[in-house]
């Protein structure tokens, strides 16, 4: 895999990422939020001070340079899908069991569940008031805002259906995260073009763009849950296999090598967890899925690519090395 601190993307693109990330934190944190009551509060705050990426507020605010939108604008709406994506995260750790994000304890794991549900609700609430404030396009935003929502818990939905189902293919797959993690990008994509005042016909091509880009994205999650470590991810690692979750590698793995990899699973997951990681990273890289998977996500980044023919050339850079850093990003 190639390094992107070097290769892929300038040392003055990371310096702009990192830029944005900071203003968002600043300004998650500047929100105006009550002291009372602290049973919801006090974990909304927890939430909002881990130490997440923030890509989705970075995309929002590089396809709304791209159109020339306003700057409050494009704040506003960055601190909107943060928002958004803390409430299905917070929501997502309870129905998965899991522990840890973000290198910190769950809410739900901290506090508890109804403790953590009510934050997530809070959380999307507040997001609704931040995509309400903007001066420009709010009605069609809101409705992407509201729509995208709907799409990333049919994901969901889906993503839970799906745990232990040998039946799931490919294709059911690429539906799942399409709602599940490309509905949410593809938000941000559009949003840009919401507040450049753009048409349906653009808006089409970047809401397109976040959907392949998506699909990129949960490729990659996929991957590094098994080949990356536990502290760059914030998260322990093989809890999506070992749940019985379908990721692009054991869909792979079924349906290229099928009574294999049912006696070779089996085997796996009575082993001790790091043990069990490192059989699975050799099954994959002997039997070629580490490939093929590399190979559908740097596919999907092309399509990506391909859908930002729509902004002029002079501003399409910052996007494409947005769609590198995802695909070669490393946590």
């Amino acid at each position: 895999m190639a390094d992107w601190n070097w290769k892929l993307v300038t040392e003055t693109f990371l310096q702009l990422l990192e830029s944005i990330r900071r203003r968002t934190n600043e300004a998650l944190q500047k929100l105006p939020l009550s002291d009372s009551p602290v049973y919801l509060y006090a974990p909304v705050r927890y939430i909002l001070e881990g130490e997440g990426k923030r890509l989705r507020p970075i995309l929002v605010h590089l396809s709304g340079q791209a159109f020339d939108a306003r700057p409050e604008d494009i704040l506003n709406a960055s601190l909107a899908v943060e928002l958004l994506h803390n409430f299905t995260l917070v929501h997502d750790d309870i129905m998965d069991h899991d522990n840890i994000r973000h290198g910190q304890p769950t809410v739900h794991f901290k506090w508890d569940e109804s403790t953590a549900i009510l934050a997530g609700d809070g959380l999307y609430a507040i997001g609704q008031l931040c995509i309400s404030k903007l001066k420009t396009g709010q009605l069609e935003a809101v409705r992407a805002f509201n729509q995208a929502t709907l799409m990333v818990c049919e994901g969901q939905a889906y993503d839970k259906e799906f745990e232990e189902n040998n039946r799931i293919t490919l294709d059911h797959y690429f539906t799942m995260i399409e709602k599940k993690t490309g509905w949410l990008l593809g938000l941000c994509a559009e949003l840009g073009a919401i507040l450049g005042v753009k048409d349906e016909l653009t808006r089409t091509h970047l809401r397109s763009y976040g959907l392949n880009l998506g699909k990129t994205f949960q490729i990659q999650d996929d991957l590094l849950e098994i080949f990356s470590d536990a502290s760059m991810m914030g998260k322990s690692l093989g809890s999506d296999v070992l749940a019985g979750k379908q990721t692009v590698l054991t869909i792979l793995s079924r349906e290229y090598y099928p009574k294999e990899w049912a006696v070779f699973y089996q085997q796996a997951r009575s082993l001790e967890m790091e043990e069990t990681i490192q059989r699975l990273r050799t099954f994959f890289k002997d039997h070629g899925i580490l490939e093929m998977a590399h190979k559908k996500a740097n596919d999907y980044s092309l399509r990506a690519k391909e859908n930002l023919s729509v902004i002029p050339e002079s501003k399409r850079k910052p996007l494409i090395e947005f769609t590198d850093f995802i695909v070669n990003r490393k946590r």
